[in-house]
């Protein structure tokens, strides 16, 4: 795609006046309102409301179908119109949409890929300013010129020869690779993750994490092959990487094998409920590096994946999702212990979520200081919903059968303090 630059900027501001201008302005606008009813068609026919969408995302000129579609509608009336007509608007209008599709194919792949890391707003920022200057260097017909000086400025590296053109270029090539790659990526965990429930989506999850390391590795190779730097020359530096991972990296190697074992064997899975390092809630995400587990009360805790394979985990729901849970009462010794105990279990058959199969079960299990002892015991199979808000309307209703009935809870009994007196 060539487009010549702006050679006499006043030339070019004179000719803005000209007839033609207004016949390319209107080529453009209606470049513009076939590009945005050619999104909307088509987001209409596959059904795309995902937000997080990069071809479509929240809005119709959000993702990179519109700007895209918008600039090969506009390198086509410019290719029709460059025989009839001497070009004005065009020659801003091109570069200014190509740096429109390249910045919002970066943002909209960061934005995906990384979510809310911090990272992505630098990112973002820099893709910005390096396309809008880009942009402005093609216009003016700068970007040669500085291209060559830069090329001038060489120095030696063992048997090579390095430029800051080259460099930037590099830089540049890597950088475009990565977010294919990363789009690649995200394509494939989005159609993964998609309908996976339960183990499928521990196990897809594996698949993915695995695919996109595999997709970045490959890409970072592309590009400095593409560069010219010779793969030959990596050999010495995976040897410090393996001698720096053997001694300072190995916790961090240690915790993204851990992970890729986990998700692939799908000991925990992402809505396990499970206790480890004396922390209880549920899995919410599993990474390659830590593990995101959330509990009732709404906190986070980020475990390091070498905890589930080195520690003790207990997994509530490796087997099945349904909770044990009990409450014990002590009541007076002339309360009749046949009653109490019918009491007991119909007081945990009044709450919906208290399982009917197994039944709940009240047993006279000791004899106390206080009185008689009863443990109720109950299974749920919703514990996400809360345990502690289910225990206390069992011990309400517990409450208010046994004083029903006059069943006496007895206070406790303290022994009497020995008195002691001070004689002089």
């Amino acid at each position: 795609m060539t487009v010549p630059p702006i050679e006499d900027f006043g030339e070019w501001l004179t000719a803005l006046g000209r007839p033609s201008t207004l016949t390319e302005l209107a080529v453009l606008l209606a470049c513009v309102g076939m590009a945005w009813c050619g999104v909307w068609i088509t987001r209409r026919a596959l059904n795309s409301s995902n937000p997080t969408s990069i071809w479509f995302g929240r809005k119709i000129i959000d993702g990179v179908m519109f700007p895209l579609l918008l600039l090969c509608l506009a390198y086509g009336a410019r290719a029709a119109l460059v025989r009839w007509v001497p070009l004005v608007v065009f020659k801003i209008a091109i570069p200014v949409l190509v740096s429109l599709v390249v910045i919002r194919v970066g943002v909209k792949v960061l934005q995906v890929a990384f979510r809310e890391a911090p990272v992505v707003r630098v990112l973002e920022r820099t893709i910005s300013w390096v396309a809008w200057l880009a942009m402005v260097l093609w216009v003016s017909g700068l970007l040669p010129i500085l291209l060559e000086e830069l090329d001038q400025i060489q120095w030696k590296v063992g048997g090579s020869i390095l430029s800051v053109r080259n460099i930037i270029e590099g830089a540049l090539t890597a950088g475009a690779v990565l977010i294919i790659t990363l789009w690649i990526s995200a394509g494939i965990e989005s159609r993964l993750l998609r309908t996976a429930t339960g183990g499928q989506l521990s196990l897809r999850k594996a698949v993915s994490n695995a695919t996109r390391a595999l997709l970045m590795f490959v890409g970072l190779l592309l590009a400095l092959s593409a560069v010219g730097i010779d793969l030959t020359a990596l050999s010495v530096l995976g040897g410090a990487i393996g001698v720096g991972i053997g001694f300072g990296l190995q916790k961090l190697a240690a915790n993204y094998v851990s992970g890729f074992v986990i998700l692939a064997e799908r000991s925990v899975r992402i809505g396990d409920n499970v206790k480890v390092d004396n922390f209880e809630g549920q899995i919410t995400d599993i990474n390659a590096r830590y593990t995101v587990i959330r509990s009732l009360t709404g906190r986070e805790s980020i475990v390091p994946n070498e905890m589930f394979i080195t520690q003790r985990v207990e997994n509530l729901s490796l087997m099945d999702r349904q909770l044990w849970q009990s409450s014990v009462v002590v009541v007076s010794y002339d309360s009749d212990v046949e009653l109490v105990t019918r009491l007991l279990e119909s007081a945990a058959l009044e709450h919906d979520r208290v399982l009917r199969e197994p039944a709940p079960n009240a047993a006279f299990s000791a004899f106390g200081t206080d009185g008689l002892e009863f443990t109720l015991g109950y299974w749920i199979s919703d514990p996400e919903n809360g345990q502690l808000n289910l225990r206390s309307l069992v011990n309400h209703s517990i409450l208010k059968a046994l004083r029903s009935h006059g069943i006496r809870i007895p206070p406790p009994q303290r022994p009497a303090q020995p008195m002691i007196s001070a004689t002089n």
